[in-house]
């Protein structure tokens, strides 16, 4: 990865320090009967790099969906930078959160640079007649952006393919094309859903030193990752959703050494495990149950030793 000294600036929508970026509150989801997300809250920091784990079906990517729009929360709410976010994902981007996607959205037969050129629109305030008309504004705009989009292709190490298509680049240089398009709305916050899926060591370490290089920007990250080695190298705080609930939040060290994360992963049933009274009720049930047979079949067992050759009479 090469990274342009010009990019370590802060960017606009970056927050101040020790500011709070993301806060959300008692964020829930639920599709008909179905809780997929139960009363989460998460906050990110100006500067911060954080975590969000989870075995398969956690929700995490509902609580991404959650925070960026995709879906409005049932109950709760998110606050960026104090305000709450609006329920239209676009509105949340110009806020200042933008994502990626755990699996590729890329524009197939657009250049490298078309899609990073995608990802200004919310930054550009050109409008129709700009654009009809063609004026020395609307000109001088798409210079800026076309300048922008080189200086984040430049990096993430991409800018010698910006003509090339997007679909004929390489797995791992796809994932660096989706973060650079989501920098180019200038975000405060960037969320990262499964950045190095299907990815190899060094790609998985060139992927680090890149977040790590977004952090330098002044641009928070929340990061969702199945590697456990790549998620506690890279970030200041994990928080652990099981069955979509946060079990745990801490630094690496505190979420590592946690039993309940471990018999979560493993599948292990732990102590005041999410949906634990659920699994009480069916117990008592079956015993409940259990018990009627007996007593019912002791009972029958009376009945015939009582009236011999008597089975088939109904």
């Amino acid at each position: 990865m090469t990274t342009d000294t010009t990019t370590k600036d802060t960017t606009p929508g970056a927050p101040t320090p020790g500011e709070t970026v993301l806060d959300a509150r008692g964020v829930t989801m639920r599709f008909g009967g179905l809780t997929a997300v139960r009363g989460v809250d998460l906050t990110v920091g100006a500067g911060e790099i954080v975590g969000l784990i989870g075995p398969n079906g956690a929700g995490k990517t509902t609580f991404f969906n959650c925070l960026t729009g995709l879906y409005v929360p049932t109950e709760g709410e998110v606050r960026y930078k104090g305000n709450v976010l609006p329920p239209k994902s676009f509105k949340v981007t110009a806020a200042g959160i933008a994502r990626t996607f755990q699996n590729i959205r890329l524009f197939a037969n657009m250049t490298v640079l078309e899609n990073v050129l995608v990802g200004r629109h919310t930054r550009t305030k050109e409008g129709f007649w700009s654009a009809v008309l063609r004026g020395p504004g609307f000109h001088r705009a798409e210079k800026a952006s076309k300048d922008r989009a080189m200086e984040l292709l430049r990096f993430v190490g991409l800018d010698h393919k910006a003509e090339h298509l997007a679909r004929n680049l390489p797995y791992g240089e796809q994932r660096k094309l989706e973060i650079a398009r989501a920098l180019a709305s200038e975000p405060g916050l960037l969320l990262l859903d499964e950045p190095t899926a299907g990815m190899n060591p060094q790609e998985t370490r060139a992927t680090e030193e890149l977040v790590f290089a977004i952090r330098d920007m002044g641009i928070a990250v929340l990061v969702i990752e199945h590697d456990m080695r790549f998620i506690f190298n890279l970030c200041d705080r994990v928080a652990v959703l099981v069955q979509g609930e946060k079990l745990v939040e801490g630094d690496s060290a505190t979420v590592q050494g946690d039993e309940r994360v471990v018999a979560a992963y493993l599948g292990e049933p732990f102590e005041d495990a999410p949906g634990a009274d659920e699994v009480a009720e069916v117990e008592a049930a079956e015993a409940h149950a259990g018990t009627t047979d007996e007593a019912t079949g002791a009972r029958a067992d009376t009945t015939t030793d009582a009236a011999p050759g008597k089975e088939n009479d109904r």
